[in-house]
């Protein structure tokens, strides 16, 4: 895992926007399209800022999925992850091949796993942007995380600590108007992705990153499972980093 400090959140997102974008190029030149994931939270502002802004991609050649997303949110919702990607990322770039949204207010939320199973299976990932949570969860794979499970989208339980980060993030006005449920992309999924593009920011998630870097690997500590992936890049800042017992240069 190649784990970097840079200075602050702007740093950060440039270097996870500059590492993903050269992977997509990598991508395009070598196999003429690519295909990448997206997170959503306040730990991609700056990344997705920086990516819809990046030279010498052909986005019409670009198929992006969705990490993940309420159950029973509309997109009409502030905090649907639909809308904030389509507000963020794919009304700001050009003609983007295909945006394959997961549908959380989809009558039968089992289906839409299976529908989203079926368009992600067999087709290679280039590059996973996402982030860590401050329960350490990797997606919405809360702990104790399914390490096990080959689906490729599956509806999980959201547990109390991710709900409240989703309430201190600011896109609920209640605890008890965060959703309990979500669709999300499996472990396994996310690392049969070429590249992953971890951005994590801010000292609320240094006790997460500490678990995740310096813990074992286990489902109490989803994101630890990362230190198995061949590429990896970690990006922290400062405050995230604080806690870590080894201090990495940027």
């Amino acid at each position: 895992m190649d784990i970097r400090i840079l200075a602050d959140k702007q740093s950060l997102g440039a270097e996870a926007a500059g590492q993903g974008a050269e992977r997509i190029r990598k991508a395009l030149a070598e196999a003429g399209g690519a295909t990448i994931i997206l997170a959503t939270g306040a730990s991609q502002f700056e990344m997705l800022d920086r990516l819809v802004a990046a030279p010498g991609i052909d986005w019409s050649k670009v198929t992006a999925f969705h990490l993940d997303e309420y159950v029973g949110l509309p997109e009409s919702h502030p905090a649907s992850f639909r809308r904030y990607l389509r507000e963020r990322f794919v009304a700001r770039v050009p003609g983007l091949a295909e945006f394959v949204e997961i549908r959380g207010d989809a009558p039968d939320p089992e289906a839409e796993a299976r529908r989203l199973g079926s368009l992600i299976a067999g087709r290679r990932i280039d590059v996973c942007f996402a982030g860590i949570g401050e329960n350490c969860h990797l997606a919405f794979n809360d702990p104790p995380a399914d390490f096990g499970t080959e689906e490729p989208y599956i509806v999980v339980e959201l547990d109390e600590a991710c709900r409240r980060q989703q309430l201190g993030e600011g896109w609920f006005p209640s605890l008890e108007a965060v959703p309990r449920r979500a669709i999300s992309m499996s472990i396994r999924q996310i690392l049969k992705a070429e590249t992953l593009v971890l951005s994590v920011p801010d000292a609320r998630k240094a006790e997460a990153v500490r678990a995740a870097v310096e813990g074992p690997v286990s489902p109490m500590h989803p994101a630890s499972i990362v230190r198995t992936h061949p590429d990896c890049r970690l990006l922290l800042d400062p405050p995230s980093a604080s806690l870590l017992s080894e201090r990495r240069g940027g």
